[in-house]
Formats: C-alpha cells, sequence, structure tokens
C-alpha cells in the first residue's frame, strides 16, 4: 500500500510541475510589452484598434484609464470618430463573452503614448 501512495505523490508532483511549467510559459508570451501604432476608434458598443503595419484589428481594454478620458477629452459630436495612437500594450486572447466575436485578440493597453485627430500619412490611410 505504501507504494502506491509514493507513486501517485510522485505522480502528482511530475503532473503539477509540468502544468506550472506549461502555463508560466504562455502567460510570459501574452505578457510581452509591445509599442503599438494605429487607428483607435471608442463608442458605447465598440473599443477597437487597427495597427498600422499589419492592419489586424483588436478589440481595446484600457488598463491604463487613460486612453478613454484622452479620447473623450477630443469632445466628437458622433462616437467611432477614428484617432491615432501610441501606446504600450499586451495582446491576450479575447473573453467570447465580453468581446464581440469579430476580435479574437484584445490589446491591453498600460500605457497611452501619443493620440491625436491627424492621422498620419502612410499605411494608416
Amino acid at each position: 500500500m505504501q507504494d502506491h501512495i509514493k507513486i501517485f505523490i510522485l505522480f502528482a508532483v511530475v503532473f503539477g510541475l509540468s502544468a506550472c511549467n506549461g502555463s508560466s510559459t504562455s502567460e510570459r508570451a501574452s505578457d510581452a510589452v509591445k509599442i503599438a501604432k494605429g487607428l483607435y476608434s471608442y463608442g458605447p458598443e465598440i473599443k477597437s484598434f487597427t495597427d498600422c503595419e499589419g492592419g489586424q484589428e483588436y478589440w481595446v481594454a484600457d488598463s491604463a484609464k487613460t486612453l478613454e478620458l484622452a479620447y473623450s477629452n477630443f469632445n466628437f459630436e458622433k462616437p467611432y470618430e477614428p484617432v491615432y495612437i501610441e501606446v504600450q500594450c499586451r495582446l491576450i486572447k479575447s473573453d467570447s463573452l465580453v468581446v464581440s466575436a469579430d476580435f479574437d485578440s484584445t490589446m491591453v493597453v498600460t500605457k497611452l503614448l501619443k493620440i491625436t485627430k491627424e492621422i498620419p500619412e502612410g499605411p494608416c490611410r
């Protein structure tokens, strides 16, 4: 009986270590901070970002709590007017219960670097 307990404990430890190792690797990948440049649109139903370089679209979560405030300070008459932003962010898989099915990834803004109504020439146009 003692041998069965030892084998079970050994199995549990090995399984636990492998599970921890796998999740920490995926957490590190999703925690990678990057600089993103592109067009941000904000409104009652959608908060979206389109990357100027690759054209990918992301749902936006404003963890810095400065992006939405800066956008609203422009006092647009209508929602969803695009502005150019540069932000520090992390990309994560979208929660399908919160985010529209059109967005498989969410850009979590950690720091607002730049926001302007003037959209630069180039791929963002």
